[in-house]
């Protein structure tokens, strides 16, 4: 009975702090952003993925702090929007400027990494 409270624990906490995961890439709207001369991050995730999680906190903070960017998600099992971008693995961030992709990294969770690309852009 222990071993089952434990369990339940914690899944409630995990779920408490969990992140929403949807797709908010658009074609449209990113092509948009990019003829607006926007800087548009797009980043990859997969359900159950801490990484990914853990990422779209940063990402969440950032959009306040560099709002002058577009930013996009999508689920990497959408052939899709991962053929588009090349996108193979989960946790992928892509950033783009003058229509042009200038950074590309997998599995980057840390905050000082992912602000630095995201600075190196504007």
């Amino acid at each position: 009975m222990k071993k089952i409270l434990i369990l339940f624990f914690c899944l409630l906490s995990f779920n408490a702090t969990a992140l929403e995961k949807k797709t908010t890439f658009d074609k449209e709207l990113f092509n948009k952003a990019q003829s607006d001369g926007k800087v548009v991050v797009v980043s990859s995730w997969i359900k159950y993925c801490p990484s990914c999680s853990s990422q779209m906190k940063v990402l969440e903070k950032a959009k306040s702090d560099f709002s002058n960017m577009e930013y996009f998600a999508f689920d990497v099992t959408n052939k899709e929007i991962s053929n588009l971008f090349n996108v193979q693995y989960q946790t992928t961030l892509l950033i783009f400027k003058d229509n042009k992709e200038v950074y590309r990294s997998i599995g980057e969770i840390k905050k000082e990494a992912i602000y630095k690309a995201l600075k190196s852009s504007i």
